[in-house]
């Protein structure tokens, strides 16, 4: 007996479309699709919380000077002539920065392998690729949603039957995160 469900799929199929949904569910909170699908996709994604869980807390924060090109008040790098030549000017900046200690960059390689990258386009320019910013879900595991589980021992996301699904009778669920 097989230890996972196949869906009726090939294994790249299969594996293309958990990441899929896995990372649906990370960005948006809840989905809506098959029972089936829906009991595959909540073993990775709760492995997935687990191990932010467990790495949440594991950096530490560290001051670096960094090099930023100076803009004028349009947004545009400001730049002076040397040599004949305009060159951008840069001033120096402190920053703090989060560094990951081992096991958290593990894990979030880890967890890198499994998700794809989402990129969030606003309501108001849609189509236009001016406005769009990436999501970066890993980050978003380890400061939005691992805080809120701390305290739990698993059980991150909830199955509701919703129903039958019209075309083909398939029972339909809403995978949520709890």
């Amino acid at each position: 007996m097989a230890g996972y469900r196949k869906l009726g799929r090939t294994s790249s199929q299969r594996k293309a479309l958990i990441r899929n949904q896995v990372t649906a569910l990370i960005n948006n909170g809840k989905i809506v699709t098959t029972e089936a699908k829906a009991k595959e996709i909540r073993k990775v994604a709760e492995g997935l919380i687990a191990m932010a869980v467990k790495e949440r807390d594991n950096f530490e924060t560290v001051t670096v000077t960094a090099k930023v090109a100076r803009k004028d008040k349009d947004g545009k790098r400001v730049k002076e002539v040397v040599d004949g030549k305009k060159v951008s000017v840069f001033d120096e900046v402190e920053k703090t920065v989060k560094k990951d200690k081992p096991s958290r960059l593990h894990a979030r390689r880890q967890m890198l392998k499994v998700l794809y990258t989402v990129t969030e386009v606003p309501a108001d320019a849609a189509g236009k690729k001016k406005n769009t910013k990436e999501v970066d879900l890993v980050d978003k595991l380890f400061t939005e949603i691992a805080p809120k589980y701390a305290d739990r021992n698993g059980g991150y996301t909830r199955i509701v039957k919703i129903g039958q699904r019209k075309g083909d009778a398939a029972m339909e669920v809403l995978l949520e995160l709890i």
